[in-house]
């Protein structure tokens, strides 16, 4: 795989359990914040799984659509798109109603120096969409970030672990959980906390950051040893079947691959492709930021991509010199600094 296309086309295709989910979901859907690294392949993969199911929906999304071209591209797709700001009241009430409801909106990158507009996106905004959209299911995108480091031989944090967030990145997204929440519990609304980490394609990700570094030889932080990743298509497609597992009181759920992976482990294996010797700096620490998400494989089952075909995948693309996202997922830091 090369090209954005053949990408995009992998990103978007459904599978038949996918189809089957989306033939049950009642009603339209509005997906919130739609212009993201995520977004634009979901609302592909949702239009393209409800004309395969033979049903009739309508697939909505809102978004500032920095981007024109991906505005143009998915208007084109047949995804209603609404240019507007989420943050101004008077356009987020103008949105039309819908019964199902993806919650993508957010700030991450550039936290530090402008955490007034971080928690405005991530614990302000929350509050608003969830009276907006009270009689709605809601599946809310949240991070595994809101866990504490968890030991590497744990397999990560489950569900129950009471959160313990390092950062202002990761408090404000506990406060958007904890919003949501009390809107839920206030309005009887139905919603899913969608607890995801690290999700990645070929144009970003922690496999691509780490290729990278391989093949240029820049030295690899080892000091955050281990990660979890999840092919951006299978986190796509259980978000869209998380819609019929909303609850009331909101139902949480991580969202990630298999695997604790070793950062040192998957350097090797980029240097084995590449032919280069990957360069470390600082020692494994005996803790990382990890999630285990068991629960969700026994809900949708295993992801369909596993681990060895991203490697292969992400060869492929750095050495074709493939297209990137200029945002880096910062899985090194350690100190919620983003």
């Amino acid at each position: 795989m090369q090209t954005v296309e053949e990408l995009e086309n992998k990103l978007s295709e459904p599978s038949d359990r996918l189809v089957e989910d989306v033939a049950k979901i009642k009603g339209d859907i509005m997906i919130l914040g739609l212009g993201g690294k995520m977004g634009p392949s979901l609302a592909k993969l949702l239009k393209r799984s409800i004309e395969q199911a033979g049903v009739s929906k309508r697939v909505m999304g809102a978004s500032r659509f920095s981007n024109e071209t991906i505005y143009k591209e998915l208007t084109e797709f047949g995804i209603e798109c609404y240019k507007v700001d989420l943050l101004n009241d008077a356009a987020l009430n103008d949105l039309p109603d819908a019964e199902n409801i993806i919650y993508m909106a957010g700030n991450k990158f550039g936290t530090a120096g402008n955490e007034h507009f971080t928690w405005a996106m991530n614990a302000y905004l929350p509050g608003r969409v969830a009276e907006k959209y009270k009689n709605s299911n809601i599946v809310v995108f949240s991070t595994g970030n809101i866990y504490p480091f968890m030991p590497i031989e744990s397999g990560g944090a489950t569900e129950s672990v009471r959160p313990s967030p390092i950062g202002e990145y990761a408090q404000s997204c506990l406060g958007r959980e904890r919003v949501f929440e009390h809107f839920a519990i206030k309005n009887g609304t139905k919603m899913l906390l969608y607890r995801l980490n690290y999700a990645l394609d070929l144009r970003y990700g922690v496999l691509l950051e780490i290729a990278k570094k391989v093949i240029s030889q820049k030295p690899i932080d080892l000091s955050m040893g281990h990660v979890n990743v999840i092919w951006q298509g299978d986190a796509n497609e259980y978000a869209i079947r998380s819609l019929l597992h909303c609850e009331c009181p909101a139902k949480k759920l991580n969202i990630t691959g298999l695997e604790t992976i070793s950062v040192q482990w998957l350097a090797e294996q980029f240097g084995e492709h590449f032919g280069k010797m990957p360069i470390f700096e600082n020692r494994p620490a005996e803790t990382a930021l990890l999630n285990a998400a068991s629960h969700s494989f026994e809900l949708f089952g295993n992801p369909f991509v596993v681990l060895n075909d991203m490697i292969l995948m992400t060869v492929e693309w750095v050495k074709a010199g493939g297209q990137e996202i200029s945002k880096r997922t910062h899985f090194q830091e350690r100190k919620g600094d983003f």
